[in-house]
């Protein structure tokens, strides 16, 4: 497979799961700064899955590879799971964090190890350093 098309591939399945974790956590939400910076968040990946999309089209006519509904159903568990007894906000910016930082490993990991024109290099570092800045807003309701 063509190397820009796995990286926008990969990345539009990172800006998915950050939506849909965000979504999950938006329900749990009641404090206005926090909602606010949520959705400032999910404002960005959807913003860059926009940019994604677009790009994408230059590469092929196939259809972007988004999360499957199991991948969906266990991000869903899985929060849930972890926030059964704890809900804080301090808990969910820990969760926030740490699929964040996994979004950054795997975007990372595309940047040092795919060859891929500058156009895609160009939004694989958007999307690292967009991440990478919402964590340190998160790590303020630590």
């Amino acid at each position: 497979m063509d190397n820009n098309i796995n990286t926008l591939d990969e990345l539009n399945k990172g800006c998915c799961m950050g939506v849909d974790a965000l979504d999950i956590i938006l329900e749990k939400v009641d404090n206005n700064e926090f909602r606010n910076l949520l959705e400032e968040q999910k404002a960005a990946y959807t913003e860059l899955e926009v940019k994604l999309n677009d790009l994408y089209s230059e590469y092929t006519s196939d259809e972007i590879h988004e999360t499957s509904k199991m991948i969906k159903a266990m991000t869903r568990y899985g929060i849930k799971k972890d926030t059964i007894l704890d809900n804080s906000i301090s808990k969910l910016a820990d969760l926030l964090i740490n699929g964040t930082n996994m979004g950054i490993i795997e975007g990372r990991k595309l940047l040092n190890n795919k060859t891929m024109d500058k156009k895609v290099h160009k939004l694989c570092s958007e999307y690292v350093t967009m991440q990478e800045r919402y964590i340190e807003k998160l790590k303020e309701f630590l």
